[in-house]
């Protein structure tokens, strides 16, 4: 709970209402789920957005998202509390599909090549594709004698050296069990004890490269199967369906793409058809 000082001293009143309409909105939206910690940073945010609209209240502002005058607001919002904002299992239900069905599907269509290849398109700080290598290498281990590649793409450099680096802060890791924290994390030790590092085993299996998906792609493919979440919300219908038919181009048939939770092809692409949820299949 934020401080009586700190309300005194905030532009706009932000109740624990406030809060938690917009932890679900943002959960509808984008499939996030937002911890008490992130209270100052939702309100820090969102102000802006309060400024810029010109509304006074935050209940306002949330009428205004689930409004159907809300369309281009909403990707205003959505922007202004994913920009950068990645978790390790994000969507947790997009890895319970790569485990239990996926996977063990590539393991038989590929069982001559023992090839995989995989693409994560917006790739942040790197929790996407690492989350992607962990889920792998615990159905398919180390020592299988599979070659297994992610190409890990971003605009920002920044986040990209993140990435590269696989060091994050240890609360990072919170929400893993503590198997998985233990089998795949390396923890700091001295004045590097709240930071942890990702096992080098996952690391060798992810490239982190710059990427502008509006110009030409150095990438030759196919790929098995890729992510792509939270990324085409920043474009427009058009430039949307672009991109599907590029990423469809470098696919093979039957893969699987994964959009984020508030991303879907309805009336934008035809290439693909939807099996799961926001789990999109290549067609022949």
């Amino acid at each position: 709970m934020p401080s009586s000082a700190n309300k005194r001293e905030r532009e706009f009143q932000f109740s624990d209402r406030d809060f938690n309409r917009i932890r679900q909105l943002v959960s509808q939206h984008t499939g996030i789920s937002l911890s008490e910690a992130k209270r100052d940073m939702v309100y820090s945010r969102l102000a802006r957005r309060l400024r810029e609209v010109d509304l006074q209240d935050f209940g306002s502002y949330c009428s205004l998202i689930d409004s159907p005058k809300g369309e281009d607001e909403l990707l205003n919002f959505t922007n202004a509390i994913t920009t950068n904002l990645t978790s390790f299992f994000r969507e947790p239900h997009h890895f319970e599909y790569l485990q239990k069905t996926l996977l063990p599907e590539l393991m038989k269509t590929n069982a001559q090549t023992r090839r995989l290849r995989i693409w994560s398109a917006g790739c942040s700080t790197g929790e996407e594709p690492y989350s992607i290598a962990l889920a792998i290498r615990e159905v398919i281990p180390e020592n299988s004698d599979w070659d297994i590649k992610i190409l890990a793409t971003d605009l920002d450099s920044n986040v990209l050296a993140k990435g590269q680096s696989g060091i994050y802060d240890a609360e990072r890791i919170a929400g893993l069990s503590k198997q998985r924290a233990r089998n795949w994390f390396l923890r700091g030790k001295g004045d590097k004890q709240n930071l942890v590092r990702v096992h080098p085993a996952l690391q060798e299996m992810i490239s982190f490269k710059r990427l502008n998906l509006m110009n030409e792609w150095p990438i030759k493919g196919p790929f098995d199967f890729m992510f792509c979440r939270n990324v085409v919300i920043y474009f427009d219908k058009p430039t949307q369906s672009v991109l599907f038919d590029r990423y469809a181009d470098l696919l093979v048939d039957d893969a699987r793409l994964f959009l984020g939770h508030s991303e879907t092809m309805f009336k934008v692409c035809d290439r693909f058809k939807l099996i799961g949820n926001t789990i999109y299949q290549k067609l022949k």
